[in-house]
């Protein structure tokens, strides 16, 4: 097989010397000192005006987090779980005040102990779990070779054709799914992280960048474009529907929705596999005889097996019920039932899920992520940022306010790992804040918050249920996916401001 590659020669390492890995290897370097600087030096700031002393300690603590999982001197499920554990032992002076205290039988002990452990049983949480798993299941029957032999055979000509087909199919199934998670997570990502391979490109390798990267971030970049684009895409959209209804009173339907977003959302997927070809180069552009390889390697491989025929109908069941059954069943007990399955039917065993450490890296990571986020609204941090940036509005247009506001929404997306934490947080503050505004449409400020969801999970790895996946993946290292993240966020917002502007203000 040839294969047109347009990459150059890698610099080989040169070998380490003993002190110099000693060094490397000591846990103490300027990317560990960093994050207990930064929580350190916010925390012996006073606190601004209106915000409690132990709120502002406890953003203290989640900013050293934040700059902990950008710089990563540990794994992000470290960070993370040390993270929950500094807020738990100094619980009495970061995360509850004195009114709480002072109450006769409370155990900070005991409470900050729940609080710690409240991300463990978050549904999302749990369903990123079992995306990996479904993700096991297609490498442990072949069946996931399978398809993404059938799709380099198919549009496999090119790298660009396989970023419109990954597209595409996420456009397909967002209507039907309510969950990104589910959709991207345990649809999507377990057929695409097959295709990388077949051209030499590794996790956690520089190879990455030869297909591996490019197609991970096409696949997260498209799942929240759809999110955004479709009522039914995403389950905080019909929260924030509901939270829109109670506190602003007006409402939105399905189709008020979609034509809303559509010019937005038709623009940026037309857009994004060609984007991200630029700003996210892969090495490989493509090779002339790679679908007549594929081809023979689906012949070699034969018929489908009695696996493969299981794990598909077990992988058909779960995406019926995610599309038709959430009225009667949670996506999170669908995917544990069919984990269930598949350790039943000996699809996988159960050795293979306790080794999938990717798995139980993800989940601790994205627990105590769920919770330091959570923590942020309990001690009262969001609502007196809130309610900081409405007082700053006056003196602006309602058209400036309103934009500016939409820009605090969407960007402090930063402080959250889960949207419907966002939405539960921010949207009714937000709204508070816009009504109390002369000359804001309250209508059309509630709708411009709300299409934002979707596309806020491009801005961190933890921005969206399925942005872990993508992260834990391996094909995007962290300063990379920090990076795009940023870049896209900034660009999916400009085109969302400037076409909302036109068509929805």
């Amino acid at each position: 097989m040839s294969t047109v590659l347009h990459d150059g020669p890698g610099m080989p390492e040169a070998p380490m010397a003993p002190k110099a890995a000693a060094a490397r290897g000591w846990p103490l370097s300027w990317k560990a000192l960093a994050p207990v600087a930064v929580a350190s030096a916010i925390a012996l700031l006073p606190a601004p005006d209106g915000l409690p002393q132990h709120a502002w300690y406890f953003f203290a603590i989640f900013a050293g987090v934040i700059v902990g999982l950008m710089l990563e001197p540990l794994p992000g499920a470290a960070i993370g779980l040390i993270g929950v554990s500094v807020v738990t032992v100094l619980s009495p002076y970061v995360l509850f005040s004195a009114a709480e205290l002072g109450k006769a039988g409370f155990k900070p002990a005991n409470a900050s102990l729940t609080w710690a452990l409240s991300g463990f049983s978050n549904t999302t949480v749990w369903l990123i779990f079992a995306a990996f798993m479904f993700a096991l299941g297609y490498e442990k029957t072949g069946l996931g070779r399978r398809i993404a032999l059938w799709l380099v055979k198919t549009m496999g000509r090119r790298t660009l054709t396989l970023g419109y087909a990954v597209t595409i199919a996420d456009t397909l199934l967002a209507p039907f799914t309510p969950s990104n998670t589910a959709r991207s997570g345990g649809t999507v990502y377990p057929v695409i992280r097959n295709l990388p391979a077949l051209y030499d490109s590794k996790p956690n390798d520089p190879s990455s960048r030869r297909m591996g990267g490019y197609l991970m971030w096409v696949a997260i970049a498209a799942t929240c474009i759809t999110s955004s684009m479709f009522l039914t895409a995403l389950a905080p959209n019909l929260l924030a529907i509901e939270l829109i209804n109670k506190t602003a009173k007006v409402s939105f339907t399905w189709m008020d929705w979609f034509t809303a977003f559509a010019p937005i959302g038709l623009l940026l997927l037309a857009a994004l596999p060609l984007l991200a070809y630029v700003l996210y180069k892969p090495e490989i552009k493509g090779g002339s005889e790679v679908p007549d390889w594929a081809r023979g390697e689906l012949a070699k491989m034969g018929g489908l097996t009695v696996k493969e025929i299981g794990l598909a109908a077990l992988v058909m069941l779960a995406l019926g019920l995610w599309i038709f059954g959430g009225d009667f069943i949670n996506a999170t007990t669908v995917a544990i039932g069919v984990i269930a399955l598949m350790v039943i039917g000996k699809v996988v065993s159960w050795d293979d899920i306790l080794a999938n450490k990717p798995a139980w890296n993800t989940l601790v990571w994205f627990a105590t992520l769920v919770a330091l986020a959570d923590g942020l609204n309990r001690v009262g941090f969001v609502k007196w940022f809130a309610d900081t940036v409405g007082a700053q509005m006056t003196g602006f247009s309602p058209t400036v306010a309103m934009l500016l506001l939409v820009a605090v929404f969407f960007f402090t997306h930063y402080l959250f790992a889960s949207i419907t934490a966002h939405v539960t947080a921010m949207l009714p503050v937000m709204l508070a804040v816009g009504m109390g505004i002369p000359g804001i449409d309250i209508r059309d400020f509630a709708l411009l918050l709300a299409l934002t969801l979707g596309l806020m999970g491009i801005l961190t790895p933890y921005a969206t249920g399925p942005s872990p996946v993508y992260y834990g993946s391996g094909y995007i290292p962290a300063k990379d996916y920090w990076r795009l993240g940023a870049i896209f966020g900034v660009i999916f917002f400009a085109v969302f401001v400037l076409v909302a502007a036109l068509w929805i203000m």
